[in-house]
């Protein structure tokens, strides 16, 4: 079974909880300690068995390969990819059957993090969220007001568009945005609002 670890929590000693986005679910499972085991980390795609023979209320992770990336030897890009792995723990840590969909952006994404920027990935893969779960506004209408925007538009969380006066938020070119929103494509997008955007979506999926 393959997966990506995106929740680690400390047990008793050195003994991990550790939580993994498989094609399927979320497993929450109690990984021992032992100099024989490989090294796991958060965001790490990882082969892995589950042992539930213990009479335990968690199953046991055994038989870890790490399946590693071109880029995780880079210190920024593996930073800044368990800062967006770890965004999907908290936003289906409640659900029990999630699909293939998360699993599969996160192949994509991963596929994708040494070619560009990682944030542009990790923006345009969170449109792809917004849509498949029916949470992407296209309309350029405000949050607060109401009224259509017109010139730049801000973003708030969800991605919810508004105007800079009234979200008291930067403001990004609105044709550049439109553009994200409807082909997943930052192309338009300069450095500063690709930051502004993944500001936003690390305050939660």
């Amino acid at each position: 079974m393959q997966g990506y670890i995106i929740n680690m929590n400390r047990a008793r000693e050195e003994d991990l909880v550790v939580t993994i986005l498989t094609q399927k679910s979320l497993d929450t499972l109690y990984r021992f300690y032992g100099a024989r085991h490989g090294m796991i980390n958060l965001g790490f795609k990882i082969d892995f068995e589950i042992n539930t023979s213990l009479k335990s209320t968690i199953a046991q992770l055994r038989d870890v390969i790490h399946m590693g990336f071109p880029w995780v030897t880079d210190r920024n890009r593996l930073y800044h990819w368990q800062q967006f792995t770890s965004l999907f723990y908290y936003h289906l840590k409640d659900s029990e059957e999630t699909g293939e969909f998360y699993f599969d952006l996160l192949d994509n994404a991963a596929s994708r993090w040494h070619l560009q920027n990682p944030k542009r990935v990790a923006v345009e893969s969170y449109i792809k969220i917004l849509e498949h779960e029916g949470r992407l506004h296209r309309e350029m209408r405000c949050f607060f007001c109401e009224k259509p925007i017109q010139g730049e538009v801000s973003v708030i969380r969800s991605y919810f568009p508004a105007h800079p006066h009234c979200s008291h938020t930067p403001g990004t070119d609105q044709n550049a945005l439109v553009e994200l929103f409807e082909n997943q494509s930052s192309f338009f997008l300069d450095d500063r609002e690709v930051e502004r955007l993944w500001f936003v979506m690390a305050e939660g999926l």
